[in-house]
């Protein structure tokens, strides 16, 4: 766990979560990629214990709640953000627990408890992926699952000069990078897909299913015209990557 990269990425996350507020939230699993009605990754939620790893704003948790979840729980490096999650969320009462604490620490989560674990754009963020996909595993009961959403990495791989997309960096290259597109310094982590596959089975996970197509409607063109996710580029590359494993 990089101390020094996760101090960076709360004071980037402090300063910048109004701007993310209730930001592609589930059923959404990021910009122009398929949604939960049309995968059906989660299945039935109803009576269930979900946890969300990065939980942000707190709207995939009431999305899961307005499914009829049981238990609402989220964890998310930043207190702003939680702040604007508790205050969403005030009306589900004590079925609602929030932790302030890095991913790849157990902040006092219950082992083998949860059915569902999900992090929607948010597992990029981890500065120890074998960490971090060990203590979801540990979080999850027996045939539990968990699914997970995140930038396809070929998506920043790629960029548009003098009207052509071309490779700007190998896709062959991992670790943490600074993201060019954020107003303050926020280091993410790329990975390759293998990667994603092979450490998810090394943590113990069965792959159920692996998911890179683009879907778009009408709203999504006039959503991203002429930002970071463009319908030129989704057509090209796809923009997310979404895996869904068991336990």
């Amino acid at each position: 766990m990089n101390i020094k990269t996760l101090e960076i990425n709360k004071t980037s996350w402090e300063k910048s979560a109004d701007r993310f507020y209730g930001r592609n939230p589930l059923p959404e699993y990021g910009p122009m990629a398929p949604r939960e009605e049309h995968l059906n990754l989660l299945g039935e939620v109803k009576d269930l214990k979900v946890l969300d790893i990065g939980c942000g704003s707190g709207h995939s948790l009431q999305y899961m709640a307005n499914r009829g979840a049981e238990e609402l729980w989220g964890i998310d490096l930043s207190d702003n953000q939680l702040s604007a999650a508790k205050d969403l969320l005030k009306d589900y009462g004590s079925s609602v627990k929030l932790f302030q604490a890095p991913m790849e620490t157990n902040p006092g989560l219950p082992l083998n408890y949860f059915d569902i674990v999900y992090s929607i754009f948010a597992l990029g963020w981890t500065t120890d992926l074998d960490k971090t996909l060990a203590n979801i595993y540990s979080y999850l009961k027996a045939g539990g699952i968990f699914v997970f959403s995140w930038e396809h990495p070929l998506h920043s791989r790629v960029k548009l000069e003098e009207g052509k997309y071309l490779f700007n960096k190998s896709y062959q290259e991992e670790g943490p990078y600074d993201h060019d597109f954020w107003d303050t310094q926020a280091i993410m982590q790329q990975f390759k897909v293998s990667t994603y596959i092979n450490r998810l089975i090394k943590a113990g996970f069965k792959i159920e299913e692996v998911v890179e197509e683009v879907y778009m409607e009408e709203k999504d063109l006039e959503r991203h015209v002429n930002r970071w996710y463009s319908f030129e580029k989704a057509q090209l590359i796809p923009t997310t990557l979404i895996i869904k494993c068991s336990k």
